[in-house]
């Protein structure tokens, strides 16, 4: 059988450039443009069930799902990788199909890995036959010590010489049980001087009793990762196998084992940089140290690079697909600001929140002049842009609530908003003027008397004079009481991994990552707002409903992102900036 072409090490020429193809998409472009695969386009999308997918696993996602859709004849198959019982779960099974849905792509056939276990088996025999894999009583810390180091070369095996039937007949004894968990494995037979550790005569199975979710207590030996996963995409037919660079070094192995085997076909594996975003881990035994420590609550809490938690926090998918593109495809690691996620989340949900009114830290104001006991309906839009979204009816009355924040008594000289004497303008609604400032037993700010000019309604004044800011509010007898969540980052330090001497990643973590507002005033029309509604609550950011109580009612919000732009800041101070001419102009 021929070796594929690994034409990933070359760099994309002017042609691919022009055509603003990535290396992956170039491999693939010059693959059809040669007819290796008549066309095909097979790509599959292959976790292992035994944690929830994060924001890292999404790149992949579009990567192996968008390529698949590129092509008039691509697939791309979801396969799970379950070779591992002892820390796998149906749970994370159908975590992981949701969230690959959720994300906007199908797949062409389900598989799991556990599905091949017979074929995988007969192809371990095949080695075993030729004398190209053996049976091996070593300790695992024996088989690591015995293989070397990368400036000297490994010890073989005092097992390595054994015959190919008598490895067959340890290899089905240790199928059979007879065999202790860890007393054998079966191995590679390649060379234990090899340049690449990798080849060092790798374990291809071993025995471990343990229920498997799909195939129960069938088989007492499971094999290793780099055996299943090659044989397992090949089975499948697969031609381009997409993998993260971690898994470079493993592709001498990924090639042998098809090589040496009666394998339907030989698919090319090509390694692409993982994605590292900053302020947060993807790490996935990282993430479980979180999760297990109760550090954070649960997998899908908003604070966490989880899809689910990213989901949870209102991003929507078309974004995580915005940044997935927007980042590329590269074959070196790179820190990715989280800003660029947060403003991808910006500018779509810009585009498609409707905008709403909620105070969340409600100051109560007065309004003296305006007739009491008495309210009125304001006609407001929900989206600036896009009059389709239609409008809301929203009651004003003679008591509101502002936020706290936008009140000082003793402003500087560049606070616009309302202060003792100064007018300012309630959104949709009038002009309203400070009289007087009421406070508690303790100094507290607790109430403001102000007086409304019913000729500005509609937020302009017929004599035309102006006003500098422009309020969010609710009316205080028709606001629903709700409770706000406000996520931060999760750790403090951009890159949580590159921790100091002595100390531990979780000792980054961002103390304030997660506030909780109990007594927010939203408006009237968010009373019935389910779970993942997402909006603009003006002024203050984009929200979406994490729950409600099903005794209470209460709304429960979450944060999903401020509308303050800090990408476009960073993308600022990092364009250059023109030189000052310090030149004196001659007389």
């Amino acid at each position: 059988m021929a070796k594929p072409d690994h034409t990933q090490n070359t760099s994309p020429d002017d042609e691919s450039k022009e055509k603003g193809l990535d290396f992956i998409r170039t491999i693939i472009a010059k693959d059809n443009e040669s007819g290796k695969h008549g066309g095909k386009v097979a790509t599959r999308f292959p976790p292992e069930p035994n944690g929830y997918l994060h924001i890292g696993h999404a790149k992949s996602i579009c990567l192996n799902f968008g390529i698949a859709g590129e092509h008039e004849k691509g697939t791309c198959n979801l396969r799970f990788d379950d070779t591992n019982p002892t820390k796998e779960d149906v749970e994370y099974v159908d975590s992981i199909m949701e969230d690959v849905r959720w994300m906007g792509f199908g797949w062409n056939e389900l598989h799991y890995a556990s599905d091949y276990f017979e074929q995988l088996y007969e192809f371990a025999v095949e080695l075993i036959k030729a004398g190209k894999a053996y049976v091996c009583d070593l300790s695992p810390e024996e088989i690591r010590a015995y293989r070397g180091t990368l400036k000297e070369p490994g010890k073989n095996s005092p097992y390595r010489d054994r015959t190919p039937e008598e490895n067959l007949d340890l290899f089905q004894r240790m199928r059979a049980g007879e065999f202790e968990d860890g007393s054998r494995v079966l191995r590679a037979k390649i060379d234990m001087a090899a340049p690449n550790l990798i080849l060092r005569d790798p374990t291809l199975y071993r025995i471990r009793r343990a229920h498997h979710h799909r195939t129960g207590d069938k088989w007492l030996i499971y094999p290793m990762y780099d055996f299943t996963h090659c044989l397992s995409d090949a089975i499948e037919g697969i031609t381009h196998s997409i993998c993260t660079l971690e898994f470079e070094n493993n592709r001498a192995l990924y090639d042998w084992v098809l090589d040496n085997v009666s394998a339907p076909c030989h698919p090319q594996q090509i390694e692409f940089a993982r994605l590292n975003l900053s302020h947060t881990v993807l790490s996935k035994r990282k993430l479980i140290q979180l999760v297990e420590k109760g550090l954070v609550n649960g997998w899908s809490d908003p604070r966490m690079p989880t899809i689910s938690g990213l989901r949870r926090r209102g991003y929507p998918p078309e974004a995580l697909r915005n940044f997935c593109d927007r980042i590329g495809v590269a074959k070196r690691d790179s820190m990715v600001d989280m800003a660029l996620l947060e403003f991808c989340v910006r500018e779509h949900l810009n585009e498609v929140a409707p905008r709403v009114m909620g105070v969340l830290n409600p100051l109560k104001v007065v309004i003296t002049n305006y007739p009491e006991g008495e309210s009125e309906e304001l006609d407001c839009p929900l989206h600036p842009t896009d009059p389709s979204q239609g409008s809301r009816m929203l009651p004003f009355s003679g008591e509101l609530y502002i936020e706290r924040e936008d009140f000082m008594e003793d402003p500087p000289k560049k606070f616009f908003r309302l202060s003792p004497g100064k007018e300012v303008r309630l959104r949709y609604a009038y002009f309203i003027t400070c009289q007087e400032v009421i406070k508690d037993e303790n100094g507290e700010v607790v109430e403001l008397r102000c007086t409304y000019d019913p000729a500005t309604k509609g937020g302009d004044a017929p004599d035309g004079r102006k006003v500098k800011a422009t309020l969010h509010w609710v009316s205080a007898r028709h606001a629903c009481t709700s409770e706000v969540r406000l996520y931060e980052h999760l750790f403090t330090q951009e890159n949580p991994n590159d921790v100091e001497e002595g100390k531990d990643f979780t000792d980054y973590i961002n103390p304030d990552s997660l506030k909780v507002l109990k007594d927010c005033k939203v408006e009237p029309s968010l009373a019935n707002a389910g779970p993942g509604y997402q909006c603009q609550f003006e002024r203050m950011g984009y929200f979406c409903v994490d729950s409600v109580d099903p005794d209470t009612g209460l709304v429960i919000f979450n944060r999903t992102v401020t509308l303050r732009d800090q990408w476009a800041k960073i993308q600022k101070s990092q364009q250059p900036q023109p030189k000052k001419n310090n030149k004196k102009k001659k007389k």
